[in-house]
């Protein structure tokens, strides 16, 4: 009884009657066609059922009728499966079941309108046989029921009329969940899009994790060094690499905050080993004495390569800077048959802070080299450190 009483104060009760009642539009229009044969409306909704779009016309109004409550804001349906299937049906089973979805809502319906129009009436005709008053309809209140009865069945209908309103909303919704619900080829789509939603966000803090903290360690590096020095041309040297390096994270992160904006856009062109040189010349510029070699046409490779590339590299002398300080690096980047091999080494200080396999840095390297195929190996090597990737050429191409 508590339970009925709450769903009684519960908008989805009525929101679900409604939805109940609206296939009753078009049996009171036949009504007046054609009365004399109340089944056809059955038959009219075959070759609807089979209409593509009516599983989405469908499915909306379950969803916005029958579970108002579990909608939620545009992009926030990815923390919870979706109820009603809300695309077009694609397949022959789903258009059978949307078939079978409307002659079960019509037959549903009817019982629901008949409970609606009959038991206020039973009320009311009780009501006026409680008054002394005459009976309308003695099939649905008995001539001569004492006053007293029909004052205490009065109430009876509408307590009837709000259960089997609930009882029917509940079993309408479970049957919708069932018959206008995502098949399995919809889930593998959703999932497929949620995974490729994923993998670009992880791909974005990768972006911006490589780019802002390469721009931070270069000004951090270059300003310590500046005060340490104490002269006036090296910290204009030190100001502009400063310069540089800012306005290129900036483009990054413009570029990148375009992307979450405006999820139809296309992507601008992200840096790669061709712009090596612009990298190099920021470590330079902290301090650091770069050995650097770049063997082959690195303007040939594919773009994912070669983007990927530029990330492994800037973040593996961002580790450097961070770490080591301005020390002798050494860097070799070639295309070596099917392959492209990128190394960074330099050596260790005395007491370096070098991360040995848990920094979020090393962990991104080796994510980008594993989404080509590749490999990334970080760790000691004779005395100093070492970053080696080796990325496929012939299964990008």
């Amino acid at each position: 009884m508590h339970r009925l009483f709450r769903a009684a104060l519960r908008p989805v009760t009525y929101s679900r009657w409604v939805h109940l009642c609206v296939p009753m539009l078009m049996l009171a229009m036949w009504m007046f066609i054609g009365p004399e044969a109340p089944w056809v409306p059955m038959l009219l909704v075959i070759p609807m059922g089979l209409l593509p779009w009516m599983r989405l016309a469908e499915g909306l109004q379950a969803q916005f009728l029958l579970a108002p409550h579990e909608r939620t804001a545009p992009g926030d349906r990815e923390a919870e499966e979706q109820s009603f299937s809300t695309v077009a049906s694609k397949r022959w089973s789903d258009r059978w079941r949307t078939l079978l979805w409307l002659e079960i809502r019509l037959v549903v319906g009817l019982v629901a309108i008949f409970a609606t129009v009959w038991l206020p009436v039973l009320t009311v005709q009780l009501v006026r046989t409680g008054l002394g008053g005459t009976v309308i309809d003695d099939r649905l209140v008995p001539a001569g029921l004492p006053t007293w009865a029909a004052w205490a069945l009065a109430p009876l209908p509408l307590v009837l009329l709000i259960v089997v309103v609930v009882l029917l909303g509940d079993m309408i919704t479970a049957i919708a969940r069932r018959l206008l619900g995502p098949s399995a080829a919809e889930r593998l789509t959703a999932l497929e899009v949620r995974t490729e939603q994923l993998l670009e966000r992880t791909r974005i803090a990768r972006e911006l994790h490589d780019s802002i903290g390469h721009a931070l360690t270069v000004a951090v590096v270059q300003a310590g060094a500046a005060r340490a020095a104490g002269d006036p041309e090296f910290t204009d040297r030190a100001l502009s690499a400063i310069e540089e390096t800012g306005r290129a994270a900036l483009e990054d992160l413009d570029r990148v905050l375009r992307i979450l904006r405006e999820s139809g856009q296309r992507p601008s062109q992200r840096p790669t080993l061709a712009e090596a040189d612009r990298l190099l010349e920021s470590a330079r510029a902290s301090g650091a004495t770069v050995d650097a070699q770049l063997v082959g046409p690195l303007d040939q490779l594919p773009d994912p390569v070669s983007q990927e590339g530029y990330r492994i590299l800037q973040e593996a002398l961002t580790n450097v800077l961070r770490h080591c300080g301005p020390v002798p690096v050494r860097v070799r980047i070639g295309m070596v048959a099917d392959r492209l091999d990128l190394e960074v080494t330099n050596p260790l200080p005395d007491r370096p802070s070098v991360m040995t396999g848990g920094g979020t840095g090393l962990r991104g390297m080796r994510e980008r080299a594993a989404l080509l195929g590749g490999e990334t190996e970080t760790g000691l090597y004779k005395g100093g450190w070492r970053v080696r990737t080796r990325l496929p050429l012939e299964r990008i191409r």
